[in-house]
């Protein structure tokens, strides 16, 4: 799969506001295709201090998955450190409690309100095949291996996934979420005649918990974390142990069109995120400590974020391999999801995701 295609090599020379503005307002005057406001979107805008080097900041908004956690550490200490201010980037992220999660970081790359989304592979391959297609690409892995499961209370006995059938699963209704999980219990020898419920999703933990709900999708460096935390005993099933060929999760999105028109500024932002991702696996306590203020008054009386951030820090991968997606494991999944009929085998042509802007691999 060739991952550079999407791309055309810009000059890093930076342009002043006036140019940019000027030639966006040209184009549509002379009625080419150039969008308006996708052009002034990334135009740069004047800084408060004129004092700074950065005379001029690129503004990008990231949506997260979650409310802020382990695994958005990069990006906020990256915020923090001033990573992203040192490649002239002003970035604004995006928390899903500021709206309850009614919006989804898919559909808020989808509808500009973010020009990068956190979310699940899934997610990708979604964007690009429904009806109004999203050209949407996965430019950065956050974590390496899968360490999410389906889980349930140790106490309800249900310590096998083939036992949920008929019982009640807590849904974040995601595109494949619910056939995943019939996959995995037939699987295991059930029907998969599991039903679904849907809650808020950013109360689904807590259905759980409060035994309004059988089973549902964890990460296990943070609802798993809280548990142990609180004692809470589960029942923990992977994916792959149940021949599921799960893909990456979470990943950073952009839109293709975007990456073409500004490369550099793309490729400036993913270099400032893996930098903060180091420097969390160099410097947990201190990384903790950046990313303790954000986190829901909740979490920080729930969660053992020194715990989550120690358990974390293997799976966010090396100088060599942090960020990166590998052929095969994507492809597999892509395979499992037509083989499973839930998608259909377009997407195996699909370029799906790239691994240019990171660079070249040490």
């Amino acid at each position: 799969m060739n991952t550079s295609v999407f791309f055309k090599k810009n000059s890093t020379k930076k342009q002043p506001l006036c140019i940019c503005f000027y030639f966006a307002l040209m184009a549509n005057e002379g009625g080419y295709a150039y969008s308006h406001s996708q052009k002034i979107l990334y135009c740069r805008e004047k800084s408060r201090s004129t004092n700074n080097k950065n005379d001029y900041m690129n503004k990008l908004s990231i949506a997260l998955d979650w409310t802020p956690n382990t695994n958005h550490i990069g990006i906020f200490v990256a915020q923090a450190n001033g990573y992203y201010s040192e490649e002239d980037i002003e970035i604004n992220i995006l928390n899903p409690l500021d709206d309850e999660y009614q919006i989804t970081p898919g559909k808020k790359l989808e509808t500009g309100q973010a020009q990068l989304a956190i979310a699940p592979f899934e997610t990708v391959i979604s964007l690009n095949n429904k009806v109004n297609a999203v050209d949407a690409v996965a430019v950065y892995a956050i974590l390496q291996e899968d360490i999410s499961s389906i889980v349930t209370l140790e106490s309800s006995g249900l310590n096998r996934p083939s036992l949920l059938d008929k019982q009640l699963y807590a849904s974040y209704k995601a595109r494949y979420e619910d056939a995943i999980v019939k996959a995995m219990v037939r699987q295991d020898g059930g029907t998969g005649a599991v039903d679904m419920i849907y809650p808020d999703k950013l109360g689904i933990w807590n259905t759980l918990l409060q035994n309004k709900a059988e089973a549902t999708w964890i990460f296990n460096n943070w609802e798993g974390i809280e548990a142990a935390t609180k004692q809470v005993a589960l029942n923990q099933f992977t994916l792959k142990d149940y021949g599921i060929p799960y893909g990456y999760s979470p990943v950073i999105i952009a839109k293709k069109q975007a990456l073409q028109q500004d490369h550099d500024i793309y490729r400036a932002f993913i270099a400032a995120t893996k930098k903060g991702y180091a420097f969390a696996v160099e410097q947990p306590a201190a990384a903790a400590q950046l990313l303790f203020p954000h986190l829901t008054p909740a979490d920080q009386r729930n969660i053992d974020l020194m715990a989550s951030i120690i358990y974390t820090i293997p799976y966010f991968g090396d100088a060599s391999s942090m960020g990166w997606m590998e052929e095969t494991r994507v492809h597999d999944f892509l395979r499992w999801l037509v083989q499973q009929n839930i998608e259909q085998p377009a997407i195996l042509l699909q370029q799906l995701y790239t691994n240019e802007l990171l660079g070249n691999r040490s």
